[in-house]
């Protein structure tokens, strides 16, 4: 018989909809039977593309014997963390006061008024890793409880005030310097793995927001170190086994330091970050290599992560037919069978052996550069690069028969916008209207789907039900920052109307008034053990200095005061920390380089087609500027964008104002001196 999550529409969820343990999705439901019959919560998060939960449900919950000791002595509920990130991020913080270490699958021990009083990760069936086994910690749980119950609500409680402190965001006032540039960059260097990129030893994440910050210090300063850090680390991951080398993307992280083997998973928003910035990198640098990466990333994601209406799917997860890895690795074997004559350069370049490279098997990866294998086999690059793309997509075509990993296929608003961003953006740098149909396409999706008739949105859906939950800080930043971005390739004003609409709701329902920033829940949020607000980077940018930078974006073409204030008044609270942790602190380094920077405002008048706008249009973008915001529009579109009021025409031809904080230079007509104000 199928449990309470045969409703939900969740595939995490699903996935346990029929384990003999009795679980409920978090909810009245399930509370109030905890405190009617005085049991405590045993309260499961993870995630559709998460190998240990999926190993966790195999070994326990599955197994009758742990079912009905679960059913028996807890009232247990499952929740998938990317539906609900407010519930991960307040029972992780309370795993690692606890443990000092936390991950998923996540396992906590509640009271029935939800305060958590034990705490720990993956537990295994039988003692091993020098680990209790589930059932032991089942049991251990319930002895407690049973036995220690003053204890449990003295420390419960105490762990309960101690996740209720939230760091204040409303000091720090006049804090930024560019001194805070000097001290962090130094950090960063301090930990850069000069031989493998990245920072720090493995596992190895991708630094999506360090690798931005880098590029941005590049853009300010002409800091060659920073860049040379970001393009060590773009080149490597690039080439890596965390790449997908046949059918583009990557995977979640690396498990060594050569970013050799990866934890398979393949994520929407790690993808989306990295699109972007391997974009930026090619806009900075020029060199092919990352224009490449940049485009098969959005590829790959058009292909196989996104519904026919217009929303981009979750994730793809790590295990095929019960394997990790299955779908992604090959043996020597089948290589040859498969490329007969031209097996030998293919598998020099991509690294596959008859022993493999992992576990047996061969992850594709390459080793050295194209030119230095080329010249090692008196190959001309082109020749080389031509006979590869053959083979590769060969064995693209066999691959795809292949079982395929499982696919989460719930649209999540917050994932959505971050890869809006990197849509919209590609289809303008690199003159691609298909990406921009795309990301036009995914803007009007989530304003049809996940905007109610209010303007609040939601979180989640999936195809053949409705949208539901309330969506939380990051879906509104996330979102307006994706709409900033389309506004900017397509100049359309609708698209900035709602990130206006979405700017004044954050400041509605999510600004804490008293503390400064943001809160990650709205005000009219489902009353929980705390009401949390994350500052920190993790595998996606901070909601919070994600919701600064579309502030300072907004009071740059509004006019609005405030806006800027309250961002910017959040990043300086936190330069010390950005100072001492500038690679969890990453995204508002940026933020801090923008205030910094004395941004620029362009505002360009004229018809949105007509090719005296287009050449002023091209010149701004021409290069990567991260200190620009640029309208467009007719003299009447001011009523929509502000910026662009009172902006007339000059000798009826398309007009461009370049101004700072609203103090403007002459009108120009022609993109050379258009460019000369922009490079002053």
């Amino acid at each position: 018989m199928p449990n309470q999550l045969i409703h939900e529409t969740s595939p995490y969820l699903l996935q346990h909809a029929h384990n003999p343990v009795n679980w409920y999705p978090w909810g009245k439901e399930a509370l109030q039977l905890a405190r009617e019959q005085d049991k405590p919560i045993l309260l499961s998060i993870g995630y559709a593309a998460c190998h240990w939960c999926h190993v966790m449900a195999h070994e326990s919950f599955e197994d009758e014997a742990t079912a009905v000791f679960m059913n028996n002595h807890f009232i247990n509920i499952k929740v998938d963390r990317e539906e609900r990130p407010d519930l991960d991020a307040i029972y992780m913080n309370a795993v690692v006061a606890m443990t000092g270490q936390g991950g998923w699958p996540m396992t906590v021990a509640l009271t029935p008024q939800g305060q958590p009083f034990f705490g720990g990760t993956y537990f295994p069936p039988t003692p091993r890793y020098q680990m209790p086994s589930f059932m032991q910690v089942l049991q251990a749980v319930t002895n407690i409880w049973q036995s220690k119950r003053d204890e449990i609500n003295n420390s419960a409680a105490d762990l309960t005030a101690h996740l209720q402190r939230n760091l204040p965001l409303s000091n720090g006032d006049n804090a930024l310097t560019p001194g805070l540039f000097r001290r962090t960059l130094a950090t960063i260097h301090n930990n850069f793995d000069a031989i493998e990129g990245g920072f720090g030893k493995a596992p190895k994440f991708p630094p999506s927001m360090t690798l931005e910050f880098l590029l941005w210090m590049h853009y300010a300063n002409e800091d060659k170190i920073a860049l040379h850090m970001a393009e060590v680390t773009l080149q490597k991951m690039a080439y890596s086994g965390m790449y997908d080398q046949l059918g583009g993307g990557f995977a979640r992280y690396a498990t060594d330091d050569e970013w050799l083997v990866p934890h398979f998973e393949k994520m929407l928003y790690d993808n989306a970050l990295l699109a972007r910035a391997y974009l930026h990198a090619w806009q900075v640098t020029g060199k092919p290599l990352y224009q490449r990466i940049a485009e098969e990333t959005l590829d790959f994601v058009a292909r196989d992560m996104r519904h026919e209406s217009g929303g981009f799917y979750s994730s793809y997860d790590a295990d095929s037919e019960g394997k990790e890895g299955k779908f992604y690795v090959w043996s020597a074997a089948k290589v040859q069978t498969l490329l007969g004559d031209e097996a030998a350069l293919f598998m020099r370049f991509y690294d596959v052996s008859a022993g493999g490279n992992w576990e047996g098997h061969n992850i594709l990866r390459v080793k050295e550069t194209p030119e230095a294998v080329a010249q090692s086999l008196n190959l001309e690059v082109g020749e080389m690069a031509a006979r590869l793309e053959t083979a590769r997509q060969t064995l693209l075509a066999v691959r795809v028969q292949r079982v395929w990993p499982g696919l989460d296929d719930k649209v999540l608003t917050a994932w959505n916008g971050l890869m809006l961003a990197a849509f919209a953006e590609a289809g303008r740098a690199l003159n691609r209207p298909d990406y921009t149909q795309i990301a036009v396409q995914n803007a009007v999706f989530l304003y049809e789907t996940m905007r109610d008739e209010n303007g609040r949105l939601h979180r989640t859906w999936k195809a053949g039900h409705a949208a539901k939950y309330n969506g939380y800080l990051e879906d509104y930043a996330y979102l307006a920052d994706g709409l900033l971005a389309l506004y900017q390739t397509t100049f359309d004003g609708r698209w900035f109307t709602w990130v206006r609409e979405l700017t004044d709701l954050m400041l509605t329902h999510f600004h804490d008034e008293a503390n400064g920033g943001f809160f990650d829940t709205s005000d009219d949020h489902e009353n929980l053990l705390h009401r949390p607000k994350d500052v920190q980077d993790n595998a996606t940018p901070s909601a919070n200095a994600m919701a600064a930078r579309v502030l300072l974006h907004m009071s740059l073409y509004t006019g609005d005061g405030r806006y800027w204030d309250v961002a910017a008044q959040a990043t300086a609270s936190l330069h010390e920390a950005m100072a001492q942790y500038p690679t969890s602190f990453a995204h508002w380094l940026g933020n801090a380089a923008f205030i910094l920077s004395q941004p620029r405002e362009v505002a360009i008048v004229g018809k949105r087609d007509a090719a005296d706008t287009a050449v002023l249009r091209d010149a701004v973008f021409a290069r990567y500027r991260p200190d620009v915001v640029v309208a467009l529009g007719n003299e009447g579109d001011g009523e929509i964008v502000p910026l662009l009021m009172g902006r007339p025409l000059h000798n009826g031809k398309a007009t461009a104002y370049v101004c700072r904080r609203f103090v403007c230079q002459q009108p120009v007509t022609d993109p050379e001196t258009l460019l000369q104000q922009l490079d002053q």
